[in-house]
């Protein structure tokens, strides 16, 4: 018998997407690996945190970063998401996002009308969900070494589930920072970045400083018990921040927004890379000595500066910016302590001065921005978080108390609050 020849309906079905899923899919798959970037710099802030506490409290800062980490997914997922993104369901016309749950597209999408212009609710609820945690990450650096652990997460939960959302609304999910003042913020130098600096800055005043830090009329700094583990940590939020910047563009689905992420990534490292050296030189030129402490939250400043815009400056423009979030990190430190402020991992002049600069900053390479509206939107936002995150503060405080004891805090927080530590077999600091 002859061979029978296949035919070309015997041919494997083609499953290749047709054109208009395209974008829709590159997106999705956008936000899914910028996603996990971001979520990769809860590790980052983790190991800064461990790094750059003393030995005797590491554990404790581990504990609060897994831990505020997972209560700002279930909160983001009750409450958050459609907070911040009500669409046409605001509560107050853009000022009060929508109460409610969030609810993904069903298995396979089926039956169902989506939209292929931008991406699965999945990826986009992902991608968001990290800056929530990302915010509450900055809080734990600075109020570490006396706070106790149930009180911090119980702020975690107003934060992620209402603080957070509530202002990013205003911006992102279309509010009135938005359509009354024209209010530009690329990847959080203010929604994110300033919000948890600001939060941490009314945590730190009504915590007070550790004991010893300020005695007479001395500052006594505390060196952190492992700096090879918060230089790893400043590399990781390094790398973590390309997800934070580049997935702000929101659209992988052209040429165009294709060479702006790439121009994005560019712009983040060259501005991390110019805030690390800023700083460097700097304390240099004030102590007579180079600090990595300060190289450390130079390049963070550098980051945090660059992210309210980092698709318009070009290549130069954007190492400056970094360099002036360098500088200003290393006299802001200092200020705060003159203040009695006490901030254990330098997080407020990082995140909130930073945020501030780099939120002005924005007006010097788009030109869509203006003074007025970004001026006036890092006011209405650093009132609202600090007025609320202060009453919160000062609740936690008459009702429960938020700083451990003298005992405790001298024996240190990881025997007292968790009875273990993280290095057991090491010799007391």
């Amino acid at each position: 018998m002859m061979g029978v020849p296949a035919l070309a309906q015997d041919a494997a079905p083609d499953t290749t997407p047709p054109m208009e899923e395209i974008g829709y899919i590159l997106n999705t798959f956008m936000f899914l690996v910028t996603g996990f970037l971001v979520m990769w710099m809860g590790a980052g802030f983790a190991m800064l945190e461990a790094g750059l506490v003393r030995q005797k409290n590491v554990t404790m800062q581990l504990m609060k970063n897994v831990a505020l980490f997972s209560i700002a997914a279930i909160l983001y997922y009750l409450i958050g998401y459609n907070l911040m993104y009500p669409g046409d369901g605001w509560t107050i016309q853009n000022v009060l996002g929508a109460f409610g749950t969030t609810s993904l597209e069903p298995v396979g999408l089926a039956e169902t009308q989506t939209d292929l212009t931008y991406a699965s609710v999945g990826s986009d609820f992902f991608f968001q969900l990290m800056f929530c945690a990302t915010t509450a990450s900055i809080v734990s650096g600075a109020l570490a070494e006396r706070i106790k652990l149930w009180p911090f997460l119980i702020f975690t939960v107003v934060l992620t589930g209402l603080i957070y959302p509530i202002q990013a609304s205003w911006k992102w999910g279309g509010g009135f920072l938005d359509t009354n003042f024209g209010f530009l913020d690329f990847a959080g130098s203010t929604v994110v970045h300033s919000v948890g600096g600001w939060a941490a800055l009314a945590g730190a005043i009504v915590l007070g400083p550790r004991l010893g830090k300020y005695k007479d009329g001395k500052v006594n700094p505390f060196p952190g018990s492992n700096l090879a583990l918060a230089t790893l940590g400043m590399f990781i939020l390094w790398l973590g921040w390309f997800g934070f910047n580049g997935g702000s563009q929101l659209y992988m689905d052209t040429a165009a927004n294709v060479a702006d992420i790439s121009r994005i990534f560019a712009n983040t490292n060259t501005a991390a890379a110019g805030g690390a050296l800023a700083a460097l030189i700097a304390t240099q030129l004030r102590y007579g000595k180079p600090d990595l402490t300060m190289v450390l939250n130079g390049a963070l400043a550098g980051l945090v500066s660059i992210t309210a815009e980092p698709l318009t400056p070009s290549l130069g423009a954007a190492t400056l910016i970094g360099a002036v979030g360098g500088v200003l990190v290393v006299f802001a430190v200092p200020l705060l302590d003159r203040l009695r402020i006490d901030d254990v991992v330098g997080a407020i002049p990082v995140h909130l001065v930073c945020g501030i600069w780099g939120t002005l900053a924005v007006v010097l390479t788009n030109p869509d921005a203006t003074l007025t509206g970004q001026l006036a939107s890092i006011v209405i936002v650093g009132v609202f978080v600090f007025f609320v995150s202060l009453a919160v503060w000062l609740v936690l405080r008459a009702v429960m108390g938020i700083r451990v004891d003298e005992e405790t805090e001298i024996v240190g927080l990881d025997t007292a609050e968790l009875g273990m530590e993280a290095y057991p077999e090491f010799a007391k600091g």
